[in-house]
């Protein structure tokens, strides 16, 4: 169909030109006004609402437009209702403030390209049509567009050098694509098509005797062509065997030996490059990793044609990727060096990608490189400054980039200059612009180090042998904070040492001594090395005496720090040896109650009285009831008798009366053997935790919850001593894709309270398993809001997330009560998105709170190190001391017990415990003396 299309078009060239100028852009006027007339007399009251509402939008949107110029996905809207309502002025208008801030996408240039060619009505439509081709060529590699192009000049070449013009577009299409491994055969054969249809065109008529002149040009003709096939078969293309055989067919000729030759090799070269187009088209998008590794094997084979075509094909489905820029970008500045070739890269780099700053600081180095004009490359700086980067030091990078530009313009042999006077006044913008702008943004201007003045110190000193002006900014860089680091002061008195005077230099040393606190002995030997070699005796011994009694107060500082660590190591030491004590008491503690379990029954018995209601109340003198296990033997203690035990230490007695059910349920469950998990069933088993303690049933509640995942094997619920629910469970299912279905139900509320589910994993034999579903490190299409207010809900937030563009995900930050925390994660659906959110939101007021919004980057979370002996640290702070039965059990105690109970002593003293105590003797524990409850009973009535 295209091969009968562009033969008869190139045969008839005027008149399609005739009738390409005589094209209306609204059609045919009588066909139009009928249609026009009965449409309005059809239109119906849901025909002109709808048509309001498209206006109300489009108002909408292009307000939104003049708050935020960046919204990608608005200027996409807009397009496309002024294209369904057919404002073609507002519509143009639209899609050209879009293409000056985006590289379009072939979609949306394709759609157009083809509004304005059926508008073209006039020679001169069609030349700005043209111009709008050459716009939609250069955003990125596009077959089809270049397709479009040399079709539609085709239909020009009535004009005057038309058929040159499409020559001219077709071999500048070849260059772009026509290494295309899957679509620049469909380009070669356009071409040849247009070249045979010129070639029917000079053919002489039927029975007449071609002139010589006819004759040179039918054979230049036919040579054209034989060219363009011998071309296309030294190129490793798709269907190239048809190829092959089309000019074997077409050719009266036998096919020259070198072509054949160049043919063979291409399909060997094809074969190489089948695995890598197999892999691209059955890759997902964005096909990255194929895309790379297909630019790796055209790296080893050298072809710089080929290199850069595969770069451009990655970037069209890769293009907000700013390593691949980067790479592509640095191929050309170093390998191919083409001016125009090399500032397009760049210039479509930092279109794509504007918030990384590497990419902007590249291309201000390739403008230098090439020659730009100063004013052009001083106008792309000020558009980085306003790209939205998206950290503070990012700021300090650009800044650096064109101050070192202006320093290269500046001719130093000169004592005065424009160039001269334009890199001091950017100096001095450029500290201001850090102070001001970007650390009322970031709250940091970051460089903290002073680097920019430091440099602007270097210049004065060095090359505009100005001191005075190098030693106010030295000065004005420590009054900053850097006057505490040696390596600042040593890096002024090298600058003052180079190119000031010796007088500079030893009062800069002694105010160094003075304030350094990192490194002060580096700075004391500095100084006594100045006078050595240049002070008089006078100056030797007032430097000496200065660093001795500046290194006695640092030593008398450090000896002080080494007792207070000493003391600390002492004191951990201690609290080791109390801890190993602590172990050894508990583990006698245990063997004695297990030896003394029948005799306890006995005496307990034997009780008579009013004690005699409080059976169990025996135990090993020495340790107070803590804490208890279940499963230990018959030795633990009822709920009333722990109740009544203390009572002695001051709580209330539990009064008489009968038990409620929840006291039942929990005393039914004292008496349920424990259950250890089987790590050999993990992998149909899941961990539920952060459930709601008072949970009356459990069992009854997760078996609801979880039945619609697959079928329950066992659901083992987790107890303490007392019989409380601790908040934990664990579910076994019997198909292993049950459990993963269950992992879905992660973060249901339950009770009150999101319910987590997790794979269950044996952390012993997996000690750095986490079960954390969000990423740790920079995500830059992901936004850190805080400042929240607690009030503030999914849907509000989203409200005014969404005009900044596409939001893919929105996630509240909750407590493990499911109470928010006053911050958020917002997912957009890329980075350059993210980036503007940013600028545009950060500072925002939401229901009276102002909120702080950033590129997500946590924090590394640090493992807890254990301290070193003689360092202090927190968990060497005194803490409070509790009762007998400790801190709550959802609370964390780093308190050894045996330091608790030797915190109390009194008490013991008055329960008649100290001399049985193993804990204050070194000696081994001996075997404790029985008592009984009358026994314990008269002693507490004798005291």
């Amino acid at each position: 169909g295209r091969r009968a299309e562009l033969h008869k078009m190139a045969a008839a060239g005027a008149e399609a030109a005739a009738e390409e100028e005589k094209r209306l852009p609204e059609g045919d006027p009588e066909s139009g006004g009928d249609s026009d007339d009965e449409g309005d007399s059809d239109s119906s009251g849901d025909g002109e609402d709808e048509e309001k509402e498209n206006e109300a939008e489009i108002q909408r949107l292009e307000e939104q437009l003049s708050i935020n110029a960046f919204d990608y996905n608005c200027h996409l809207d807009l397009i496309k209702l002024l294209r369904q309502e057919g404002e073609l002025v507002k519509l143009r208008r639209a899609r050209q403030k879009m293409s000056e801030l985006f590289p379009l996408t072939e979609e949306i240039w394709l759609d157009w390209l083809k509004d304005e060619i059926k508008m073209a009505s006039e020679i001169s439509d069609r030349e700005k049509v043209y111009e709008l081709f050459e716009r939609a060529v250069k955003d990125y590699i596009c077959p089809e567009i270049w397709l479009e192009y040399a079709q539609y000049s085709i239909g020009g070449i009535g004009q005057e050098g038309g058929i040159d013009k499409v020559r001219s577009i077709f071999e500048r299409a070849l260059t772009a694509v026509g290494l295309h491994v899957t679509k620049g055969t469909a380009l070669w054969e356009a071409y040849r098509e247009f070249e045979n249809a010129i070639l029917e065109t000079a053919q002489p008529a039927p029975g007449s005797i071609p002139s010589p002149e006819q004759q040179q040009v039918l054979c230049s003709q036919l040579e054209k062509i034989h060219t363009l096939f011998r071309r296309q078969l030294g190129i490793p293309l798709l269907d190239m065997e048809a190829s092959y055989a089309e000019y074997e067919e077409w050719s009266e000729e036998p096919i020259p030996e070198t072509t054949i030759k160049n043919y063979k090799k291409a399909l060997q070269q094809l074969e190489k490059c089948k695995p890598y187009e197999e892999a691209l088209l059955g890759a997902e998008t964005p096909k990255l990793a194929e895309y790379q590794a297909y630019i790796d094997f055209e790296m080893k084979a050298g072809d710089p044609a080929r290199i850069q075509l595969i770069y451009e094909r990655a970037l069209a489905e890769n293009c907000l990727v700013p390593d691949l820029w980067a790479r592509y970008n640095q191929y050309l500045d170093r390998q191919l060096k083409v001016k125009e070739l090399v500032l397009s890269a760049h210039d479509r780099a930092v279109r794509n990608c504007p918030w990384t700053v590497g990419l902007w600081i590249r291309y201000l180095l390739a403008m230098e490189r090439h020659r730009v004009e100063h004013s052009i490359i001083s106008e792309m700086f000020e558009k980085a400054l306003n790209a939205g980067f998206i950290q503070a030091t990012d700021y300090v990078e650009i800044w650096q980039a064109y101050l070192d530009y202006l320093r290269r313009r500046v001719d130093f042999t000169q004592d005065s200059s424009k160039e001269l006077e334009e890199l001091r006044s950017a100096f001095a913008r450029a500290v201001e612009y850090l102070k001001q702008e970007v650390e009322e943004r970031f709250s940091e201007s970051g460089d903290p180090s002073c680097t920019i003045m430091q440099n602007w110190a270097r210049v004065e000193a060095r090359l505009c042998n100005n001191m005075q002006k190098a030693r106010e900014l030295w000065d004005n860089i420590m009054t900053k904070g850097n006057a505490k680091y040696a390596n600042m002061w040593l890096e002024y008195y090298n600058l003052e040492r180079a190119h000031g005077d010796t007088q500079h230099c030893r009062k800069a040393l002694h105010r160094a001594v003075q304030c350094t606190s990192d490194y002060p002995e580096h700075v004391c030997e500095v100084l006594l090395t100045l006078e050595r070699i240049e002070g008089t005796l006078e100056d030797w011994d007032a430097a000496v005496q200065k660093t001795e009694n500046r290194l006695a107060r640092v030593n008398e500082q450090r000896a002080k720090a080494a007792e207070k660590e000493a003391a600390l190591a002492k004191q951990e030491e201690e609290r080791a040896e109390q801890r190993k004590q602590a172990r050894a008491e508990k583990k006698a503690s245990k063997k004695a109650k297990k030896t003394k379990t029948g005799d306890k029954r006995k005496a307990d018995e034997d009780d008579e009285g009013e004690w005699g209601q409080e059976e169990g109340f025996q135990f090993h003198q020495s340790e107070l009831p803590s804490k208890r296990h279940r499963g230990e033997g018959d030795g633990v203690l009822p709920e009333e008798d722990m109740e009544v035990e203390t009572g002695l230490f001051g709580r209330s007695e539990k009064p008489d009366g009968p038990a409620t059910p929840k006291e039942k349920a929990s005393t039914s469950r004292k008496d349920i053997p424990k259950v250890f998990h089987d790590s050999s069933k993990d992998k149909v088993t899941v961990f539920v935790s952060n459930l709601s303690y008072t949970m009356a049933e459990p069992e009854a509640k997760l078996r609801e919850l979880f039945g619609s995942c697959g079928e329950l094997v066992e659901i083992r619920a987790v107890f303490n001593n007392k019989g409380t629910f601790r908040g934990y469970c664990y579910v076994q299912f019997k198909e292993e894709e049950a459990a993963r279905q269950a992992l879905a139900l992660d973060r249901t509320a339950v009770e009150g309270r999101p319910m987590f589910v997790s794979p269950c994993v044996d952390k012993n034999k997996n000690p750095d398993f986490k079960v954390f579903r969000y990423s740790t490190t920079l995500e830059k299409h992901k936004l850190f809001i805080s400042g929240l207010p607690f009030s503030c809900t999914k849907e509000e937030l989203e409200e005014v997330c969404k005009a900044h563009g596409n939001v893919k995900d929105i996630r509240l930050v909750t407590n493990r009560a499911g109470k928010p925390k006053g911050l958020a994660y917002v997912e957009y659906e890329n980075e350059a998105q993210a980036s503007q959110a940013v600028l545009k939101m950060d500072g925002l007021t939401v229901k009276d709170h102002v909120i702080k919004v950033m590129i997500s980057n946590p924090p590394l979370r640090k493992l807890p190190d254990r301290p070193e002996p003689g360092r202090a640290s927190l968990a060497l702070a005194p803490r409070q001391i509790y009762g007998a039965r400790g801190k709550g059990r959802t609370q964390l105690s780093m308190m050894p017990r045996a330091l608790q109970r030797q915190s109390n002593p009194v008490a013991k003293a008055e329960n008649g415990m100290v001399q049985n105590s193993p804990a204050t003797s070194s000696d081994p524990p001996a075997e404790p003396k029985k008592m009984s409850n009358a026994d314990f009973a008269k002693m507490l009535l004798k005291k």
